[in-house]
Parts: structure tokens; C-alpha cells; sequence
């Protein structure tokens, strides 16, 4: 499933790549610019001819090639291209309503014996309007399209061709692009949206017979960045520091998926649906951010190897958000860390497993991690070489940390506390290798001991062990207000370590 999804998302690509996301204010100059993008992402676009009618610049025979020099392959025969000066000082350009593509995916382990695959699409695009205009230094791109559909007609290995089928279709989409630079380095400045985007496979891959659908409404996406040229890329840190740098993320509204797999005889059926949701993502000589949120989840899964019908999982909302430096530096760099699942559940099959009886409360569960700070590293992590150099040093340092929210909650206990910390990287012999922290951590508890005598009545806990979890308890923590309810105070300062102001170390 892998390979198909590549191929579609590679397909894609491409599309909005020859689909006059490159342009200057005259005909000539338009496709003059596309071949320069071409060349400065490793492609090729080449013509049999190239003929001015009037206000128009037919080119003819145009077919667009890419191979990375490691078997990854792709040709699009596109056809016949048309570039009419509007004469209001804006080109437009016509595609044909569909054009064939060819790829060769290499396997993953080099000894697989069926080799690379072979792929065949057809790229149909009916009605799409291309407008491009602005200035020759910086140049927009304006399309609209009321539909584009990507379909794998043919898949082939060394073996022999394999029965499979996949097919992506998107509706309404819109999109805007702003494109400055040369050949060796651009700009690009874009927004895109879609009303609907639908992916369509099934087939019966070495006896694996599946069928999937997946749909989704409201996409949207912007893409900011300085692009570089092909040989520039090929070391991502020799990159950063030219310049390179890519920010953007995709939003997308409600979305349902279904899958069935039969293998071995063996079938299994998952299904779910969302709310919507984002990713977003970007880098710079800086630093590398990445996000991922996903809002109302809902998951069903059924199969023969399951021990019950079927099992459930929602959830309410679901976050996860790394942000990182990537060079070296002198001086403290952010960096933050979150990961956050809101009212989790899971279907009463599962609770059953371990508590049939419904001794533990099977409220919704939540947990979350926010922090962020202050570090520096002591090379560029984007360097093969450097990073190969560290990898029995110490990375960096961590001069300052943040907790923001750190909060447990299941089967009626709940756990969470806020905090903040700097470090003295001056001293790592104090805390055994570790710099020496001075800030504190607030924790608070509740029903912690209420779900320890749950879990000794179960028989999940020895007695004898939850006597030594409740002295834990007493040390570190003090009553709180409420019933059940536990405070702490975790402390370090003057190179030692309290609780509740108690000297611990």
C-alpha cells in the first residue's frame, strides 16, 4: 500500500508542477521559466517544437522526466502546452484535459526479488484555467480547477503485472502562487484549497486482497520557502546555510476512511471518521518544527483475530508539536515539545479484558505533555559527518526548561503539575552527568489512593507492594484540600533537592 501511495502523492506533485506554477509576463518567458524550475528540482521538461501563432506560444511534444540516480523514475508525456499573451499584461496557459505518466519505484530491500516496480497513471483535468501574470523578478499564478483524478491503470513487476487499482480525485480546487528567483533559487509564496479529495484503491497484491476508501472535505494548504537547486539539496545542512528554508501546512475538515484486508484466509475491517484536523511544517537554518492535530476521532476495528466483534477507540482531540534547533549555536535556542490525547475511550471489550466486573471507572481518559525552553548543540544534526562525530558525545546543552502542563488522568485518578527549571552546565558531577537544575515542580493528585485499593481488591497489586507506593506517597507529598487529594512541591536549588521543603539529596 506504500508504493500506491507514493505513486499518488508523487503523481500530485507533478501536476502542480506543470499545471503553471511557473510563469514570467510573456509567453516565451513563461515556458522559459519552467524549464528552470524543472532543472532546479532535478527534472526535466523537453519539447518537439516550439512555435509562436499569433499571441500564443505552441509547444508541442512536451514531456517532463525525473530520476534521482537511485531508481526512482517518472515521465510525463504532456503533450501540447498553449502560452496566450492576454494582452492585459497576463499569460494564459492551456494544458490538455489528460496526459499519461510512467514511474519506476526501486524496492526497499535491494535483494527483493520481484525488483522495482512499474507504475502507469493517466493525469486527467478537465476545465482547469490557468492565469499567470505579475513581474519577471516575481511573478503570481492563479487556478482553478473543477476536477482533477489521478488513476494507476497498470502495475508491474519482474514477475508479472499485479492486479491492483488506486485513484485519487479532488473537486473545486483553487490556488494561488507567487514565484521569484532564477533557476538556481526560488521563491515560492502559495495557497491552495480543494472542496473534496477522495483516494480509491483495491487489489489482490501475493494473495492479499484489500479494499479502501478514504474521503475528505475542506482542504486547504500554503506552502513559504526558498527553494534551491538540485545539487544544492543533496546535503540538507550545506542547504540550510545557503538559505534554504520550507514553511506551510495542510488543514482539512470532515474525513471517513474504510479498509478491508483478507490474508491467509484471515479478514480485517477498520473504519473511522474525523472532524478535521491539520499538519503543519516547517525549516530553516534554525530550527525544524513539526505538528500534527487531529479533532473528534473515531476508530472501529473487526476482524477473525479478534477475540470480539469489534473494538472502538475515539477520542476527543489529539496534538502532537516538536519544534527543535538544527546548528550549532552559541548561544540558547528554543525548542518545544507537546503531546496531547483529550478524552480518550475505548470500547467496553477492551475494559472487560483486565475488569470484567467494572470495578475501575471507565470515565474518558487524558493525557498531556507541554514543555518548552532553552538549548544549544554542539553541531549541525542535518550533517551526516557532524552528527556521525557526535555519536558518543554529548549533544548540547539545556539551559532552561518550562513545564508548562503535564497532566495523567484514568480510571478516576489524575495527576498533573506545572513547572519551570534553568541549568548549570558548568557542573556535571552534582547530579551524576547531568547539569545542575534550579527551579520547582508543582504537582497535585487526586483519587491516586482510591485506585490503589481498586487495583490490591483486583488482585493486580500485592498489598505489601501498595504499602511501599503509599510510603512513596508520604514522602514526596502532603493532604491536599479535598478528599484524596495530594500536593507536591519538588525543589531544587543550592545543588540539592527538596520536597515539600524537606531536603531529599
Amino acid at each position: 500500500m506504500l508504493k500506491w501511495s507514493l505513486a499518488g502523492s508523487t503523481a500530485l506533485t507533478l501536476i502542480l508542477m506543470t499545471s503553471g506554477v511557473q510563469a514570467q509576463v510573456t509567453p516565451e518567458e513563461v515556458w522559459k521559466s519552467w524549464q528552470d524550475m524543472s532543472k532546479s528540482t532535478g527534472q526535466i521538461i523537453t519539447s518537439t517544437s516550439e512555435v509562436r501563432s499569433g499571441d500564443t506560444l505552441v509547444v508541442e511534444g512536451v514531456n517532463m522526466s525525473m530520476d534521482n540516480g537511485e531508481g526512482l523514475m517518472a515521465s510525463s508525456d504532456i503533450g501540447t502546452l498553449k502560452f496566450r499573451d492576454t494582452g492585459s499584461g497576463t499569460v494564459e496557459v492551456t494544458m490538455p484535459d489528460s496526459y499519461a505518466m510512467s514511474m519506476t519505484i526501486p524496492p526497499e530491500d535491494p535483494s527483493y526479488p520481484e525488483g522495482a516496480t512499474s507504475l502507469k497513471l493517466t493525469i486527467s483535468q478537465p476545465g482547469i484555467l490557468i492565469t499567470a501574470g505579475g513581474s519577471a523578478a516575481e511573478t503570481s499564478y492563479d487556478f482553478t480547477a473543477p476536477k482533477v483524478d489521478i488513476a494507476l491503470t497498470e502495475v508491474a513487476t519482474a514477475t508479472g503485472p499485479k492486479d491492483v487499482k488506486f485513484d485519487v480525485a479532488m473537486t473545486g480546487l483553487a490556488g494561488k502562487y507567487m514565484m521569484g528567483g532564477d533557476a538556481a533559487a526560488k521563491t515560492l509564496d502559495s495557497t491552495f484549497s480543494a472542496a473534496t479529495a477522495a483516494i480509491n484503491a483495491v487489489g489482490n497484491d501475493a494473495g492479499t486482497v484489500f479494499v479502501a476508501s478514504f474521503a475528505m472535505a475542506d482542504l486547504a494548504g500554503t506552502t513559504k520557502g526558498n527553494f534551491l537547486g538540485a545539487d544544492m539539496m543533496a546535503n540538507m545542512a550545506t542547504a540550510l546555510n545557503a538559505g534554504f528554508a520550507s514553511d506551510g501546512g495542510i488543514s482539512y475538515g470532515k474525513t471517513t476512511f474504510d479498509m478491508d484486508v483478507t490474508e491467509s484466509g484471515s479478514n480485517t475491517k477498520v473504519s473511522g471518521t474525523m472532524d478535521g484536523g491539520n499538519i503543519d511544517f516547517a525549516l530553516d537554518k534554525t530550527r525544524l518544527s513539526y505538528a500534527i492535530g487531529m479533532k473528534a476521532a473515531n476508530f472501529l476495528v473487526s476482524g477473525s483475530d479478534i477475540p470480539f466483534p469489534q473494538v472502538n477507540v475515539s477520542y476527543g482531540e489529539f496534538a502532537f508539536n516538536l519544534l527543535m534547533p538544527v546548528s550549532k549555536s552559541d548561544t540558547p535556542q528554543d525548542f518545544s515539545y507537546l503531546t496531547k490525547i483529550i478524552d480518550l475511550k475505548v470500547s467496553d471489550e477492551i475494559w472487560a479484558m483486565f475488569d470484567p466486573t467494572g470495578n475501575l471507572p471507565r470515565d474518558p481518559a487524558t493525557l498531556i505533555i507541554d514543555t518548552k525552553g532553552t538549548g544549544k548543540l554542539a553541531a549541525d544534526i542535518m550533517d551526516p559527518a557532524s552528527a556521525e562525530a557526535m555519536a558518543n558525545a554529548v549533544p548540547g546543552e539545556l539551559n532552561s526548561l518550562d513545564v508548562t502542563e503535564v497532566r495523567a488522568k484514568v480510571a478516576g485518578a489524575e495527576v498533573s503539575g506545572t513547572g519551570a527549571f534553568t541549568f548549570d552546565n558548568t557542573d556535571l558531577v552534582t547530579f551524576g552527568g547531568m547539569p545542575v537544575p534550579t527551579g520547582k515542580l508543582d504537582v497535585k493528585m487526586t483519587g491516586i489512593n482510591a485506585l490503589l485499593d481498586t487495583l490490591v481488591s483486583m488482585g493486580f497489586i500485592p498489598e505489601d507492594q501498595i504499602m511501599g507506593a503509599r510510603m512513596m506517597l508520604a514522602m514526596f507529598a502532603k493532604p491536599g484540600d479535598g478528599p484524596d487529594s495530594l500536593v507536591s512541591t519538588l525543589e531544587f536549588k543550592d545543588k540539592g533537592f527538596f520536597a515539600n521543603g524537606q531536603r531529599l539529596q
